[in-house]
């Protein structure tokens, strides 16, 4: 089974980051490339990305001849996506599992972060009760 893992940081999460020592955003991101890796390794990993600061992002919707109108910046949300992992895993409890060991990446000082991660499956097509 595919789940999709996604780790949600609050409105203020990207600037917190930035705000932490060098040392212990290098601590982040090589606990990060450590988890990764060991993903890789065991087969469990399909697909992971980080993902731009939200002041980066445009809501895009389409227009009445269907181009492209732009939406600035995402409207006002507590929480954005900050990253994703698609790992394929043999059941719901391997996924929370690995889920577990990507919230507590280090934040300030090293510290668990202890960031909330969703765990949601990934549907390979509409439910059968629905067709």
């Amino acid at each position: 089974m595919k789940y999709i893992l996604m780790m949600n940081c609050p409105k203020t999460g990207y600037d917190w980051f930035a705000s932490m020592p060098k040392k212990d955003i290098q601590a982040h991101i090589a606990f990060m490339h450590s988890l990764n890796k060991a993903l890789r390794e065991s087969g469990e990993l399909v697909s992971t990305e980080g993902l731009a600061d939200p002041k980066e992002a445009k809501m895009v919707r389409a227009g009445k001849d269907g181009a492209p109108v732009t939406d600035g910046v995402f409207p006002e949300a507590k929480e954005y996506l900050a990253g994703y992992w698609i790992i394929d895993v043999e059941s719901p409890e391997q996924a929370y599992a690995i889920a577990a060991r990507a919230s507590t990446a280090p934040g300030p000082g090293g510290a668990p972060s202890n960031m909330p991660i969703e765990v949601r499956q990934v549907m390979s097509g509409a439910p059968k009760e629905w067709l």
